[in-house]
């Protein structure tokens, strides 16, 4: 066997996907939707997760883990009426924004926004809205996912599907970085993120990949004209 052989093998001796879940019409207003709105995806949302279903249907996954929230449900839905076996995970919840939560928004609350992200960014982890939650918070139910991932299982192949600014605290926690660099993985409605395990260490080989979308922003604009 080459070196180059075996590095490969070693390299999937995991292989985790993770998206983000389906539109939701709080997506569309720009509406904050957090731990605490159990809401339903809207047309686009559905379409969404349908075209990321005809791309990934023939991959192998051996289990499906999604939050407790039923948009990440009905965004693979398809998956779990194939039958893989399917485990909600309440460490996968999006992270609580607490008061701010379904309000419509105002200057006064992007202003809020604004001086939480750059707190958060300074490195005040810690900090958080009234009833909501920090990011080390986020990372404290996260750390679960992680020890049921590389401690107590065997499986080769995984589809997580969560939310946005929890999926971006994971991929820090995943790739051993920093939470205040959490704005480095960007995302939109199921972008992906592909990450390999070799038994020490996580790579993204896929980074917000939305090939699964370029048909279906096709056919909108096509509908459009």
């Amino acid at each position: 066997m080459t070196e180059s052989n075996s590095q490969n093998n070693q390299r999937a001796l995991k292989t985790i996907y993770i998206i983000r879940h389906g539109e939701t019409d709080l997506n569309k207003r720009g509406i904050v939707q957090g731990r605490g709105m159990n809401t339903d995806l809207n047309e686009t949302g559905r379409m969404q997760g349908e075209a990321f279903y005809q791309m990934y249907k023939n991959v192998p996954f051996d289990k499906l883990y999604t939050s407790t929230l039923k948009r990440t449900h009905q965004t693979v839905q398809h998956f779990i009426d194939d039958g893989i076996p399917w485990i909600q995970y309440a460490g996968l919840d999006e992270l609580a924004w607490g008061v701010f939560e379904g309000q419509e928004s105002t200057e006064d609350t992007r202003s809020a926004f604004r001086a939480m992200m750059k707190s958060w960014k300074d490195g005040d982890l810690q900090l958080k809205f009234d009833q909501g939650e920090s990011p080390l918070d986020v990372k404290e139910r996260q750390l679960e996912i992680l020890e049921n991932l590389i401690e107590k299982n065997d499986d080769k192949t995984i589809l997580i599907c969560m939310h946005g600014r929890a999926m971006r605290l994971f991929l820090c926690l995943l790739t051993d970085e920093p939470l205040y660099n959490m704005d480095k993985f960007p995302h939109q409605n199921t972008t992906l993120y592909k990450v390999e395990y070799d038994g020490t260490r996580f790579t993204i080989v896929e980074f917000n990949n939305t090939d699964h979308l370029k048909n279906l922003q096709t056919k909108k604009k096509s509908e459009q004209d």
